[in-house]
């Protein structure tokens, strides 16, 4: 196959090396090799780096490099790997993910096929607790008018569609639409910085540039222990906090003013099931969740709300 653009992976990881050697072996395997591999690691996750240097001086990932970064969290993770990369597409990818052999193939041939393409996207097979998350949602990757987002990347299902956000496991793209564009160091968390891709994807979308998902480009997720407080299935009031404070922080930014005031109104009195306001916490403390830990998301986001009011404009 002809190669029109240039091609870089970037793989953010930490203290993960078994998940990366998995999610390295995959890139070893893709139809149409990537240019270069950028693992951004930090200096003090020693297994990581002896993994690399194994990698890197056998035969391992085709153009393999490491990118060093010092600062805790994704967001310095991935701007590193978009300061370091050369590729006229830059894709990423998770360390506890494995995309399919033909990745980037299809990742490049969408840019191919459109000039106005920003960035695409396609689904992520969700393997969580021995099981695989199953599902066909029609409605993929949008921020509503009055900020209700919609993730759903993996269980999308149907045609190639227009989107407003992509994620992070699973995304690529174009060089000349995110020159200047870097993931938001505003947000919260010390490690996963929730909804970072959000931010990024709605800033590459401001520019007139299209976002497409594509439920046929495909990596198989399997979702490994965070190091952070953010830790998965289990509720911790600073990871809902950051959580809360990120999506809102998103929000303020991008909205209209009328969609901001809605947004108010909606997060503080409606919300969802992952984010409630009160009158889905006070129909959740009567459920699984129980009143307590209801409450508290409800009242802990009306505290990310104020925060994120606060904050500094980029």
């Amino acid at each position: 196959m002809s190669q029109a653009f240039s091609l870089s992976v970037v793989v953010p990881t930490y203290r993960r090396p078994a998940d990366l050697a998995r999610c390295l072996a995959a890139l070893d395997a893709q139809e149409r090799p990537a240019d270069e591999v950028i693992v951004v690691a930090r200096a003090d996750d020693h297994a990581t780096h002896d993994l690399l240097r194994t990698r890197v001086s056998g035969p391992g990932t085709r153009n393999l490099r490491v990118a060093p970064v010092t600062q805790p969290g994704v967001v310095a993770a991935y701007n590193m790997g978009l300061e370091t990369s050369r590729g006229e597409l830059v894709c990423f990818t998770d360390d506890d993910a494995a995309p399919h052999p033909d990745w980037t193939r299809r990742l490049e041939e969408a840019f191919i096929d459109d000039d106005t393409l920003g960035g695409i996207g396609g689904r992520d097979i969700v393997h969580e607790r021995g099981t695989v998350l199953t599902g066909a949602a029609p409605n993929v990757g949008l921020v509503r008018w009055y900020g209700r987002a919609i993730g759903n990347h993996h269980i999308g299902a149907g045609p190639r569609r227009r989107v407003q956000v992509l994620k992070a496991v699973n995304m690529a793209f174009r060089r000349a639409a995110v020159t200047g564009i870097r993931f938001d160091e505003r947000l919260l968390g010390s490690g996963a910085q929730v909804h970072c891709e959000m931010q990024f994807s709605l800033d590459v979308v401001r520019r007139a540039w299209t976002l497409m998902y594509d439920p046929t480009i495909l990596v198989d997720h399997f979702p490994a222990q965070r190091a952070d407080e953010d830790q998965r299935y289990v509720f911790n009031r600073t990871a809902f906090y950051n959580a809360s404070f990120n999506l809102r922080l998103i929000m303020r930014d991008h909205l209209s003013p009328a969609g901001r005031w809605a947004f108010i109104f909606y997060a503080t009195l409606i919300g969802t099931r992952a984010d409630p306001g009160l009158g889905r916490a006070l129909t959740l403390a009567f459920g699984r969740t129980g009143p307590t830990v209801a409450m508290q998301q409800w009242w802990i986001g009306v505290r990310a709300l104020f925060g994120a009011w606060q904050q500094d404009r980029r």
